[in-house]
């Protein structure tokens, strides 16, 4: 009789990271960041009932895999990591010209939850092509750190309450080499990078459609700016209009 298959061995967890209130050093080194989003015409994200839908184009989706084969690092929300997404780089094309660029075939897997109530078994977590990080905070306790780290490469653990992206971002590129950071939402995560001027460049195709809804998300929810002096001011580097799709870079004013 033929002796049972060993099972797999396992994966041996991450580690975790918590970062010191002083951590992230005044002129320390951060990320050149970009945002990426597709949005309607009147500035949502996604529908009312805040389901994620893909309603752009085909060119929109190259456009995507094109940043991201320009990136060190892909992040995106606890809202976005959804059942399908496990921010991979696209095809054969995209980890050639990744080569071709002097990166790393695979970029790096950025994940935030600033509560740690993330599902272990979320195809990120589970398709192994690259490493993944997650950063979260002091409030999803000890318990959630090491859950995440079983199923991550490393857990930031980056503020008391809310995510110190400050701090977060200065170990990125200290410790992970990250460079270059695309950041694909959702509208939460961006409005805390807006909000701490963390973002250089704004990626933003306008697609078509008009979805309505006071509840329907936008490219920047959450806290927002109380007056328009605090407002985060770009320019418009660049426009070009696909089919009926209008692609625009933004880039970030500096005070």
């Amino acid at each position: 009789m033929n002796p049972a298959p060993a099972p797999p061995a396992a994966r041996p967890a991450g580690r975790i990271i918590q970062l010191t209130p002083g951590a992230a050093r005044r002129g320390a080194a951060r990320p050149f960041v970009l945002v990426n989003m597709a949005m309607t015409a009147d500035g949502k994200i996604a529908t009312a009932d805040r389901r994620l839908h893909t309603f752009g184009s085909r060119r929109d989706l190259a456009h995507l895999y094109e940043l991201r084969a320009t990136a060190d690092a892909v992040m995106c929300g606890a809202r976005t990591a959804g059942a399908d997404v496990t921010l991979g780089p696209g095809g054969l094309k995209y980890r050639r010209l990744r080569l071709r660029r002097g990166l790393a075939e695979f970029h790096l897997r950025v994940l935030v939850s600033g509560s740690g109530c993330l599902d272990p078994g979320l195809p990120l977590f589970t398709r192994r092509f690259s490493p993944i990080i997650v950063i979260t905070t002091g409030r999803a306790g000890p318990g959630r750190w090491r859950r995440l780290a079983a199923v991550a490469d490393e857990v930031v653990v980056a503020g008391g309450s809310k995510v110190n992206f400050t701090a977060a971002l200065a170990h990125l590129a200290e410790q992970w080499g990250v460079r270059r950071l695309l950041c694909e939402g959702g509208g939460e995560l961006n409005d805390a990078l807006f909000r701490a001027d963390l973002v250089d460049e704004l990626h933003l195709t306008i697609c078509p459609l008009v979805f309505g809804g006071r509840t329907a998300p936008t490219i920047a929810d959450g806290v927002g700016v109380p007056r328009l002096a605090d407002a985060r001011r770009f320019r418009l580097a660049r426009r070009r209009r696909v089919g009926e799709e209008l692609f625009c870079v933004f880039t970030r004013v500096r005070n």
